[in-house]
């Protein structure tokens, strides 16, 4: 994954900023070896010692969730059935880096691999334990998800991607995947919690079995179909029955699932081809797993 810039006014990073960041806000710390390691989206992280990780938010919306993070994710943590990010210190701006950042315990582990049939069946099932335990925790005083919308909200943005993306994909077939998606019907019970950004790089494994989640940056409130993403971002077809019964899908939700992923992966290949090949691959990979369904 591309650990240069993805967006546009993204700060620059790098060790030497991350040991003044270290030395000066937590001297603790400080003298640990700093190593930077593939990185999201949404942050630029660099190991701190064996323990350690620090995350530097790549855009101000990121940089909006760390307080979000470190409220929420310790009272989470015990309904979850997997590891999920411990933080251990809210960092302030300075030395340069405009904006508050964190330092959290690394969590070791590989990220799935995309449609690995051999491993899918406990995998699916280990995502479905951990969507529906996010699920059921109480939603009291929960904030909104990034994703918190309706489908119909994303319609004007799915429509751009899928003009600007008309010589990648069929979007005549990606169309009518999105209008049916549409027409699903809306959710009937309160807003749950929900992880609401699903996707491989956002997993850790171990022996085909999911360990922890991590990237909370999406974290809110919203409809629990959107974590049905993770259908198409990271099960191979095989396995798609298997997670939707477990995770007890009705057929309305699977139908917006299906509205959710399609219109993410729209739009991150639209926005990543330029600048994040693996995000862009994944994208494509998504759309393609969603029309083969479709067929």
């Amino acid at each position: 994954m591309s650990a240069g810039k993805m967006h546009a006014d993204e700060p620059e990073t790098d060790d030497a900023l991350v040991r003044r960041l270290i030395t000066a806000q937590f001297p603790h710390w400080s003298g640990r070896p700093v190593e930077r390691v593939a990185a999201g989206t949404a942050n630029a992280m660099y190991r701190l010692g064996a323990d350690l990780v620090v995350r530097l938010p790549r855009t101000a919306g990121s940089a909006d969730d760390t307080a979000k993070e470190h409220h929420w994710l310790p009272r989470l943590a015990p309904s979850l059935p997997v590891a999920i990010p411990v933080p251990l210190g809210a960092g302030v701006p300075g030395e340069g880096f405009p904006w508050p950042w964190s330092v959290y315990r690394w969590i070791g582990g590989n990220c799935p691999v995309v449609g690995d049939c051999a491993e899918a069946a406990p995998l699916a099932r280990d995502l479905a334990r951990f969507i529906t335990a996010l699920h059921r925790v109480d939603p009291t005083d929960g904030p909104p998800s990034y994703r918190s919308e309706t489908l119909g909200t994303r319609d004007s943005a799915v429509r751009a991607a899928l003009v600007d993306l008309s010589t990648e994909i069929d979007t005549g077939a990606a169309a009518r995947v999105w209008e049916t998606a549409l027409r699903a019907p809306a959710p009937t019970g309160p807003p749950v919690w929900i992880h609401a950004d699903l996707q491989p790089g956002n997993m850790l494994t171990a022996h085909g079995r999911l360990t922890a989640v991590i990237d909370f940056g999406c974290l809110g409130l919203g409809d629990c179909a959107v974590d049905l993403i993770a259908a198409w971002y990271v099960l191979p077809a095989e396995a798609r029955g298997l997670f939707r019964a477990a995770v007890e899908a009705d057929d309305a939700a699977w139908a917006r699932g299906i509205g959710w992923a399609l219109s993410i992966a729209l739009m991150e290949l639209h926005y990543y081809r330029e600048t994040n090949a693996y995000m862009a691959d994944t994208g494509r990979h998504v759309i393609a797993e969603i029309l083969a369904d479709q067929r």
